[in-house]
């Protein structure tokens, strides 16, 4: 090989030597999925919260534990339909929490109506006379439903339906905020004036 040559061969080692030490290097540690640059998407996985934690903070007022009369068993088209309490974990019977004269309201996290109806209601719950009120999660998280009540500083007793199963028994028109005055017989009626409670006295009008 000629003098040239060997030359030239140097020439391109240490080109290629340069190159590879400038060449970046990701900061993200092995395993844990594609960085910036890479081309594909850098998934972030919300850490699994404790439900425990979150339910201190929410500090939700206990779920109804009614033991109706016979005659009087709650709404007919509720028995025997399961959910959870979403301020304890416990299992409840839908139609023995929402037995006798209640104010019921369906909620969901990404429902921007819910957020002021929940304060309202919660409001009114607390006035002298006030008929129970308990809301219903559906189409949510459990843990981002405690969330977002504990942010709102809301208090209403409160159960996770999680297969949906109370909405689906009394088949409503498919909207959200959702609200039923359930009687001291077990009828149902629903709310549709106003659509959305914006106010203590709107709620006092209607359940008298």
């Amino acid at each position: 090989m000629s003098a040239g040559a060997r030359w030239a061969v140097v020439v391109l080692v240490l080109a290629v030597a340069g190159v590879v030490a400038l060449w970046p290097r990701s900061a993200d540690p092995v395993g844990q999925g594609p960085g910036p640059g890479s081309g594909q998407p850098h998934v972030q996985t919300r850490p699994t919260p404790d439900l425990g934690v979150v339910r201190g903070r929410a500090a939700l007022r206990p779920c109804p534990r009614n033991a109706p009369a016979p005659e009087a068993r709650g709404p007919q088209a509720l028995r025997g339909v399961a959910a959870v309490c979403l301020g304890d974990g416990s299992p409840v019977d839908m139609a023995s929490t929402l037995s006798g004269r209640v104010l019921v309201n369906f909620w969901a996290t990404w429902c921007v109506p819910c957020q002021e109806e929940l304060k309202v209601l919660d409001t009114y719950s607390q006035q002298p006379g006030a008929v129970p009120v308990v809301t219903i999660l559906v189409e949510s998280k459990e843990a981002d439903g405690l969330e977002l009540m504990a942010k709102l500083g809301v208090h209403l007793p409160s159960v996770f339906d999680p297969a949906d199963g109370a909405r689906k028994a009394v088949r409503p028109p498919p909207r959200l905020p959702l609200s039923y005055v359930v009687e001291a017989d077990g009828s149902l009626t629903e709310v549709t004036e106003p659509l959305v409670f914006k106010s203590v006295d709107q709620v006092r009008e209607v359940v008298g």
